[in-house]
């Protein structure tokens, strides 16, 4: 067809007309598309669920190294340099610290290590995601601009420091979690059945193996004795390790169900 002959606004039209033939049906193939992506969502949902709830071994274990490894991929390819030293320290002491808890015989200093290892990281984590949540509301503000920041480096700064927060606080409470499954085979009074494999004596902390100095009631110099519901007696920072950093919510004796606000009015 020849245009030439025909005002701009004419053309125009004919132009769109022909875009409009030319893409006729797209509507439709883009909203089947939409309804596959959404099924296969929905059904990829429902297949993680059933996963968690019949091996959440397995399913711990996938995205626990995925969520480990998938980032390395976009800090090299990104040149994310001070993440990837980050990294790579976290994780040198973490592949040492779960080397350590994966160990038969298990050592007898290994549980606190652990505890004390992981215990540290979520304090970093949760002061830096502290810190990165106040930069960004500051910035939400207005407030940066009374130490003459500008905007943007704020909010990255901000931004920055909530992503290191998070991430590396769920990564050390799966790590935490895994290393306590561990060591709490290993250390022989735990099993996954609820009866113990051997007997505990009153002096004897199940978590860590060592004797116990300190009576329940009396005030110890490094650390304190706490008594459970079910009457078994621990040190103060392997239950604490135990249930909170762990996230065991029973005795590590008897799997008796263990309160942890009514135990812990600070767990940490």
């Amino acid at each position: 067809v020849d245009l030439s002959h025909l005002s701009p606004e004419e053309r125009w039209r004919v132009e769109h007309a022909r875009m409009h033939a030319k893409h006729r049906g797209h509507e439709a193939m883009h909203a089947e598309m939409v309804l596959i992506l959404i099924a296969t969502l929905v059904v990829a949902q429902l297949l993680l669920v059933q996963w968690k709830q019949r091996h959440p071994r397995s399913y711990n274990m996938v995205t626990l190294f995925q969520m480990w490894v998938v980032p390395l991929y976009f800090t090299i390819k990104l040149y994310w340099w001070r993440f990837l030293v980050i990294w790579v320290l976290f994780s040198a002491v973490t592949a040492f610290v779960t080397f350590r808890a994966t160990r038969k015989p298990l050592g007898q200093t290994t549980p606190r290590l652990v505890y004390k290892w992981f215990l540290l990281i979520y304090k970093i984590s949760y002061a830096t995601g502290i810190v990165g949540y106040m930069a960004v509301m500051f910035t939400l503000f207005g407030l940066n601009l009374l130490f003459r920041i500008k905007p943007e480096d704020a909010m990255d700064f901000g931004i920055s420091l909530l992503f290191y927060g998070l991430y590396y606080g769920v990564l050390e409470r799966d790590f935490a979690e895994m290393c306590a499954d561990y060591m709490a085979s290993t250390v022989g009074f735990y099993s996954a059945s609820g009866m113990p494999t051997k007997h505990l004596s009153d002096s004897v902390c199940a978590v860590c193996g060592q004797q116990i100095f300190v009576d329940v009631n009396e005030e110890g110099i490094i650390e304190n004795t706490y008594r459970l519901s079910c009457n078994h007696v621990f040190h103060e920072f392997c239950i604490r390790g135990w249930c909170i950093v762990g996230k065991k919510q029973t005795c590590p004796y008897c799997k008796e169900k263990v309160d942890l606000k009514r135990m812990f009015s600070n767990p940490y």
